[in-house]
């Protein structure tokens, strides 16, 4: 049986073309590697052609793209034999919709608010203009509707086999509602001239079977269908009557007429923008938000999952964008309990595996959900960046993007920008809605009637910008913790501080609403409902507009240093001292079991592209007078009319890109340049301001994509690019030190390493979709069987760039953490003095078990270390010593036979060719622990 909580974890998009099968044949790799449970992308039935599967349309069946369930059947098998856990990547969300493969959203189109699936869609059915009974907005149209009209795009067709009739926008199929099929019979009847054969007459009979305005149930729909079906010669009358609802046809209004009588309104997709009247995942159309706090629609989503996981064959699940559920708390609540209860006896008694997709902010707690151990790791991805980059060279790579840019940019001011931004736009349907709820809030009552809608709008509009982190957790039951009544009170503390005009009270009246105070015991007159679901509500946009604006948009307009551009980051926040490090692993321990993740399929470049941009703050006086040189060889790939492209700001923002993407072996291909030029057309887009995804100039990007091509090319820029690899080849080697160190962070501090596939050699990918390319699997597992148990660590560092090293040490690591679970699973963290004028570029801590303990001690800062990058590391002349009093030292984990250290030990005889040294220890009755850097004795 595969641990209850993970050791470690591997991460694999699935596809097509690695679907169930390939996943079982790979299953003796990653057991070999070392994880002990595999952590899946979505494998429920999404959309076809799906690259990423979280456009779910079926919660109850398995992709059939994967294999379906005897593919399953064969990977559950293969990973029982090897004892490895799996892990799920498990969508409450939203689902996929549109097109003509969601059952749910079918047959809420075709019967609306009579639908039983009305309910699992997050829709504000009143919203929608001139429709008396309420609609739908469908923004699924590439042109305006009139010409989607004229043109014949949207087509009325009847489906023989059914007996039903649709109107299809190419692959997006709108169903009629019922009640208009006997308009459509007697039509096309008439125009087919079959009114006097019998099949007309049939067809007629059923058209006056259910006459305007009577609705037929859905329970007498299913055989009104198959008798409409069953009429002989039917389908042939109707084909020929359609063409009376084609262009052409005697009466052009005919196919409106029939569209604006049901219960949706098809639309251009640019009408999203103010319109639309359902909940999406961010701004993405085709993905809808369901309500899982809806009980019927939680039991239909989680059926399979709760089967595979009753059955034993589903061992955790990672939970997507539980900030946009209701109530994410009452969620995991009650997930949890559903989990507790469908597990077999022996099992209900132990933890079931779940971690939250939650980003935290600087100094944001992880919100108290039930069952749940922690994040999937964004938090600790940026503390590890932090506290591996040299703040040493920060204030010259300040200078030099200012004068880049020849002005000093506000970080803050871009993602209050950036929020206005969205609001705006993309997220400017969801905002009206909720003003509109406000404004009605307030009409209701003497007191607040005053505050006009404009003045509403303003007041939320300013508390969004100023919101600070995703979201808070006020309840569905109205309760509201200290920490979001504090978080709401300081929100509007802001907002007051930028607010003109003379009615502050709309502000006042807003904090009250937000933190029901309007409704508390004692107050009367607001109507209860509205003013909890407003106060709700709010909580499921703050956070889209929070991601859309600071991750993609402010990300790709500040490019000071685009390591530190990271999902859950703040780029412009200091680096960590190994104190202050220290403090935030030991306040893990109080989730322990929540992921440690450098990489994902939503981080914004690799792993260790990551670590070689960030390495630049090393080298920087290096850095800068490199940039400035390529900067004027370059003014000849510069296009000047009508507008400088690149920009000044991309043009820097490209150059680091290229220096995370180098290849470490030759020189750049044609790969490296599409993956670039692709690269850079996304990163344009999201920063929204000389292009975006909504209105792109082609002639901009076209000119950054040229430059990008003759950047690369050596018959263009010979120089450039010699003088270009002389650079890349330090920050390679600077940034490959900083990987394995980040890798023996990732994988002894509290918390389950996970490995993102392919990961386990050196990672090099820009954004999606570079980051989910296939990989090579017969090569890793060649090299793992190649490199054996005792890996050679001065063959693997003289060849560094082939990856093995990385290979070879994330393999010894998690057998590591195999052999010693509850140390890693459960240990305490036990900081390490450092000593001596170098100790600056020393981590030491311990993991402390109840005898058992592993000693660990990472190298960070490099460039002194390696003559600035330009040969491979040297701690021999590292001047700092590893205070390991309180503990006995066993064994070197890494290197077995190197005699272990004791008392205070001298860096450089704990290292080798590694930045990494692992020692197995036990430790007394008393050890080592330290506030701060301070040591202080302690029973453990």
């Amino acid at each position: 049986m595969p641990p209850v909580v993970p050791t470690a974890t591997y991460r694999l998009q699935l596809s097509s073309t690695l679907g169930f099968d390939e996943t079982a044949a790979l299953v003796p790799y990653l057991k070999s590697l070392g994880v002990s449970h595999l952590y899946a992308s979505p494998f429920l039935k999404a959309r076809a052609g799906s690259t990423h599967g979280y456009d779910i349309v079926d919660h109850d069946a398995l992709n059939p793209e994967f294999g379906g369930d005897a593919a399953f059947d064969r990977l559950s098998a293969a990973l029982e034999k090897a004892d490895i856990g799996l892990i799920l990547d498990f969508v409450p969300n939203h689902m996929g919709v549109g097109y003509a493969d969601n059952a749910w959203w079918l047959d809420v189109l075709e019967w609306g608010q009579r639908s039983p699936h009305a309910a699992s869609f997050d829709i504000e059915w009143e919203t929608l203009p001139y429709r008396p009974h309420g609609g739908l907005l469908i923004p699924i149209l590439g042109k305006s509707y009139g010409e989607a009209l004229d043109d014949g795009d949207l087509v009325l067709k009847y489906d023989a086999a059914e007996g039903s009739f649709s109107v299809w926008y190419f692959e997006h199929r709108l169903p009629i509602r019922p009640n208009r099929y006997g308009d459509i019979l007697k039509t096309v009847v008439a125009e087919a001239g079959a009114t006097d054969t019998d099949a007309g007459r049939k067809l007629l009979a059923l058209a006056n079977r259910f006459p305007d305005p009577n609705e037929p149930t859905r329970e007498h729909a299913p055989a009104f269908k198959a008798e409409l079906a069953a009429v002989p010669g039917g389908a042939a009358v109707i084909a020929r009557g359609l063409a009376a609802y084609r262009p052409g046809a005697a009466d052009p209004t005919r196919l409106h007429r029939l569209l604006e009588r049901q219960h949706y309104r098809v639309a251009h997709w640019r009408v999203a923008f103010t319109e639309i009247n359902y909940r999406r995942f961010f701004d993405i159309n085709d993905l809808a938000g369901i309500k899982v706090e809806n009980l019927a629609t939680f039991d239909a989503a989680h059926r399979r999952v709760l089967a595979l996981i009753r059955d034993g064959r589903l061992h955790g699940l990672r939970l997507d964008h539980v900030d946009g559920l209701l109530d994410p708390v009452q969620y995991a609540r009650r997930l949890s309990r559903v989990v507790r209860a469908v597990r077999p006896g022996p099992a209900r008694a132990q933890p079931f595996y779940i971690v939250a997709e939650k980003i935290l902010a600087e100094g944001e707690p992880m919100p108290a959900m039930p069952g749940i151990a922690g994040t999937t790791g964004y938090d600790v991805l940026n503390d590890l960046l932090r506290v591996l980059l040299d703040d040493a060279g920060m204030p010259r790579l300040d200078a030099l993007y200012r004068d880049i840019l020849g002005e000093r940019q506000d970080f803050e001011r871009i993602v209050e920008d950036a929020k206005l931004r969205v609001l705006d736009t993309m997220l400017a349907s969801e905002f009206t809605v909720l003003c509109r709820l406000l404004a009605r809030i307030a009409a209701g009552h003497w007191k607040s009637r005053d505050f006009t809608f404009e003045r509403l709008r303003a007041a939320l509009q300013a508390y969004i910008v100023q919101f600070p982190v995703y979201r808070t957790y006020i309840g569905a039951g109205g309760q509201v913790s200290a920490e979001d009544r504090a978080r709401i009170v300081e929100t509007i503390a802001r907002a007051r501080a930028r607010w003109y005009g003379p009615d502050v009270g709309v502000l006042d009246f807003l904090q009250e609403v937000l933190t029901l105070d309007l409704i508390a015991p004692g107050r009367q007159g607001y109507s209860i409902p509205r003013v909890r679901r407003f106060s709700a509500k709010v909580q499921q946009l703050t956070g889209p507009v929070t991601a859309k604006a600071l991750e993609d948009t402010a990300f790709y307009r500040y490019h000071r240093l685009i390591a530190l551009n990271e999902v859950g980051g703040e780029p412009v926040l200091p680096a960590l001292s190994p104190g202050e490090f220290d403090y935030r692993m030991k306040a893990r321990l109080a989730h322990p079991h929540a992921m440690v993740a450098t990489a994902t399929h939503d981080t914004k470049r690799g792993e260790d592209a990551r670590m070689r941009i960030l390495s630049i703050a090393e080298i920087a006086a290096d850095w800068e007078a490199a940039v400035r040189r390529w900067r004027q060889r370059n003014e000849p790939l510069i296009t000047r009319k009508p507008r400088r492209a690149p920009s000044d700001a991309h043009e820097y923002m490209l150059y680091q890109a290229l220096i995370g993407a180098w290849p470490t072996n030759g020189a750049p291909d044609a790969g490296l340049i599409e993956r670039l030029q692709t690269y850079a057309v996304k990163a344009l887009r999201e920063g929204k301001q000389e292009t975006s995804w909504h209105n792109p100039d082609d002639a901009y990007e076209g000119a950054v994509t040229a430059f990008v091509a003759r950047l690369l090319d050596p018959g263009a820029s010979s120089d450039v690019l010699a003088d270009f690899a002389e650079i890349a080849g330090r920050t390679a080697l600077l940034g490959a030190l900083n990987s394995l160190s980040q890798l023996g962070l990732k994988t002894t501090i509290p918390g389950v390493p996970d490995v993102y596939q392919g990961t386990e050699l050196w990672d090099l990918s820009l954004v999606d979709p570079d980051n989910r390319r296939a990989v090579d699997f017969d090569a890793r597992r060649s090299i793992l069987a190649s490199i054996g148990e005792t890996p050679g660590w001065d063959a693997l560092a003289a060849s560094w760039t082939d990856g093995r090293i990385k290979l070879a040490l994330t393999h010894r690591l998690l057998e590591l953490r195999r052999a010693l679970p509850a140390v890693f699973a459960d240990g305490g963290y036990v900081p390490l003095p450092v000593e001596g004028p170098q100790a600056g570029h020393v981590l030491a801590y311990a993991r402390t078990g109840r005898r058992d303990a592993v000693i660990v001690a990472v190298l960070r800062h490099f460039a002194p270390l390696t003559d600035g990058g330009r040969r491979w590391l040297e701690a021999e002349a590292l001047d700092a010593a590893v205070v390991l009093d309180g503990f006995t030292v066993k064994a070197d984990a890494l290197r077995p036979g190197v005699a272990p250290p004791s008392g205070t030990v001298p860096a450089k005889a704990l290292f080798g060719p590694l930045p990494v040294a692992v020692f197995e220890a036990t430790h007394g009755a008393r050890a080592a622990v330290t506030v701060g850097r301070r040591p202080v004795a302690s029973r453990v």
